[in-house]
C-alpha cells in the first residue's frame, strides 16, 4: 500500500524550475532513500509535502485519497512529520515539553505534560527510543535529541516520517543505534523518506533510491540494484571518483605546533583547553569529532580570528600567537573557513574582488602601492576559474549568485593561490555538491603531496578518513586521541568523538 503518492510535481520559482513533474511515491513498511545534488530538488519536493511550499501543478495523495496540504499543521493531521537536519528543540525545556509544544491542553499544562510523558515512555520501550521525559533537552547528547524528534513525530501520529540528513551529526555507534530504530519503524509499518548525501549508508538502510537532478526525476530502482559508482553517476550526470589513489605520506618538517592552546567560546566558556598539536609539511592531519567540541575555536585561534588566552602557536617556529589574520598570511598560512559566506566572502562583491581580498595590496596587482591593476586581477581570477572548473558567467558576476560549491572554488583558489606553506581547511565540502566534493579532495592531495601542510577539520567522518594522514579527535576541547591514518578503527573513533575509549 502507498503511503504518499506524488504525481506530476511542477513547482515554478522566478527564473527557476525547481520541480519538473516529479513522480515520488513511497509504501508503508519502506525506507525511500531520496538523492541529488544541492539544486536538484530534494528539498523543494519534501517542504511541498510538508506544507512549506505549494506545488503549481501535480497531485499529492496520502494513503490514497488525494491531498491538498496548506501547511505543516495540515501535514501533521495527514500523519506526515519531518525531521529536520538541524533540531528544533529548546533546550531550556524538558523532553516532554518540548513535544507538547504547540498542542492544545485541555485540562491544565500539568496534567498534560503527565500524559505526554506516559506516552512518551510507551513509544521509547515500543521503538527503542530510551530517553528520559523529564530531562532538559541541554542535558542530552545530540543522538539523544534526534530521538527526542522522532518520538515528536510519531506523538503526534505520523505514519510518513521524513528524515533530512539525519546522521549528518551523528557518531558511528549513534548511527547504527538510528538505523536499528528506521528499520523497525518500517517494520511496524511506516513509511520513511531518507535523505543523504552519505551513499554506503543509502545502500544500507534503504529498499528503494529515487535521483533527482536539475528538478527531474532521473530514476527510481531497488536498492538491491544499485552501487555508489551508479547512484554517483545518475546525481551528476557523469562517472565520479569516490576513491582516491593516495601517494605514502612523506611528512617532512614540522609547519604548525600548537603548544597548550586554550581559549573561550562564544559563551565564555572553555572551548580549547590545553590542546597540543603538531602539523608537518607533506601531510594532511583530520581533526574529527561531533560538532560543537572546539574544532571551530580551534581553527580561529590558528588563523588570528580568536584569541589565545593560553599556550602559544608557531609557524615555522616563529611564535603567531593572536597574531592578525594579515600577518598569518604575509608569512604562507592560508584559511578556508566553516562559514565560507560569512567569513570567505564578500557576497555583494564580484568574484574577481573576493578572489583578490587581503590581496589587493599586492605588487602584482597594484602600481606604486595606490593604483590597482584591475586587469591584471580580472586576468588572474580568469585563470583560476578555469584552473579551479569555477562556473561563473564572468569575473564581474557577484558571488552571491555563484552555487555553493562554486564559492567554495572560488575561496580554496583565492587561498592556494598564495603557495601556502600552512593550509587550515575547516568543512571544506559542508553543503557542497558531489562533483565539486571529488575536485576540493583531489585538491587537497595535490597540495599534500607538494608539501604543503594541511589540516583538515570535518564533521564528515568519511572525509577525515579518505584524506587525513594521522587523525586527532577532540571532545569538550581538548585532543582525546590521537591515530595513524592505516586500517583505523571505526567504533574505536566513535568511542573517543563521545569521550571514551
Amino acid at each position: 500500500m502507498h503511503r504518499l503518492e506524488m504525481s506530476g510535481i511542477v513547482k515554478r520559482f522566478p527564473g527557476v524550475l525547481a520541480a519538473d513533474k516529479i513522480d515520488f511515491d513511497v509504501n508503508a513498511g519502506e525506507i525511500h532513500a531520496l538523492l541529488g545534488e544541492n539544486g536538484a530538488g530534494k528539498s523543494t519536493l519534501m517542504k511541498m509535502l510538508y506544507g512549506l511550499y505549494h506545488p503549481d501543478e501535480g497531485q499529492i495523495r496520502i494513503n490514497g485519497a488525494e491531498t491538498i496540504i496548506r501547511n505543516p499543521q495540515d501535514a501533521i493531521q495527514h500523519g506526515i512529520g519531518m525531521i529536520h537536519q538541524h533540531f528544533m528543540l529548546v533546550p531550556s525545556l524538558t523532553v516532554a515539553e518540548n513535544i507538547a509544544l504547540g498542542m492544545k491542553s485541555s485540562r491544565g499544562l500539568r496534567l498534560d505534560l503527565d500524559v505526554v510523558s506516559q506516552r512518551v515512555l510507551e513509544l521509547s520501550e515500543i521503538y527503542n527510543l530510551r530517553v528520559d521525559p523529564d530531562l532538559p533537552i541541554w542535558q542530552l547528547a545530540v543522538g539523544e535529541q534526534q530521538r527526542v524528534e522522532i518520538l515528536r513525530a510519531l506523538y503526534k501520529g505520523a505514519a510518513l516520517l521524513i528524515l533530512d540528513e539525519p546522521t549528518a551529526v551523528l557518531t558511528p555507534q549513534e548511527v547504527d543505534g538510528l538505523f536499528r530504530i528506521l528499520n523497525q519503524l518500517a517494520d511496524d509499518g511506516h513509511g520513511l523518506v531518507f535523505i543523504s548525501h552519505k551513499l554506503h549508508e543509502v545502500l544500507e538502510i534503504s529498499h528503494r533510491v529515487t535521483v533527482l537532478r536539475d528538478g527531474r526525476r532521473v530514476n527510481s530502482i531497488p536498492t538491491s540494484e544499485a552501487t555508489r559508482p551508479k547512484l554517483a553517476e545518475m546525481m551528476v550526470g557523469r562517472p565520479v571518483l569516490l576513491e582516491y589513489e593516495k601517494n605514502a605520506p612523506d611528512p617532512r618538517e614540522e609547519r604548525l605546533a600548537l603548544r597548550g592552546v586554550s581559549a573561550l567560546s562564544n559563551r565564555g566558556t572553555v572551548g580549547l583547553d590545553a590542546v597540543s598539536l603538531s602539523l608537518r609539511a607533506g601531510e594532511i592531519v583530520g581533526i574529527a569529532g561531533v560538532s560543537g567540541n572546539g574544532q571551530q575555536e580551534l581553527a580561529q585561534c590558528i588563523s588570528g580570528l580568536r584569541e589565545v588566552t593560553e599556550g602559544s602557536v608557531e609557524v615555522d617556529g616563529q611564535d603567531v600567537t593572536n597574531a592578525h589574520p594579515s600577518a598569518l598570511h604575509a608569512i604562507g598560512l592560508s584559511y578556508i573557513p566553516e562559514e565560507r559566506m560569512i567569513d570567505g566572502v564578500i557576497k555583494e562583491f564580484s568574484v574577481a574582488e573576493n578572489y583578490v581580498l587581503q590581496d589587493h595590496g599586492h605588487p602584482k596587482f597594484t602600481t606604486g602601492k595606490i593604483f590597482m591593476l584591475f586587469r591584471k586581477i580580472r586576468e588572474a581570477c580568469r585563470q583560476a576559474i578555469k584552473a579551479f572548473e569555477i562556473k561563473t558567467p564572468s569575473t564581474e558576476t557577484l558571488v552571491k549568485s555563484l552555487s555553493g560549491g562554486n564559492i567554495q572554488k572560488l575561496v580554496l583558489a583565492r587561498e592556494l593561490s598564495r603557495d601556502p606553506g600552512v593550509l587550515i581547511a575547516a568543512q571544506p565540502t559542508r553543503g557542497v555538491d558531489i562533483g565539486a566534493t571529488e575536485y576540493i579532495h583531489q585538491r587537497l592531495l595535490t597540495e599534500r603531496d607538494a608539501g604543503t601542510a594541511i589540516l583538515l577539520i570535518s564533521e564528515d567522518l568519511d572525509e577525515i578518513r579518505a584524506l587525513s594522514d594521522r587523525i586527532a579527535v577532540m571532545y569538550e576541547g581538548r585532543i582525546v586521541g590521537e591515530v595513524e591514518n592505516v586500517d583505523v578503527d571505526i567504533e574505536h573513533l566513535g568511542l573517543l568523538m563521545t569521550g571514551g575509549g
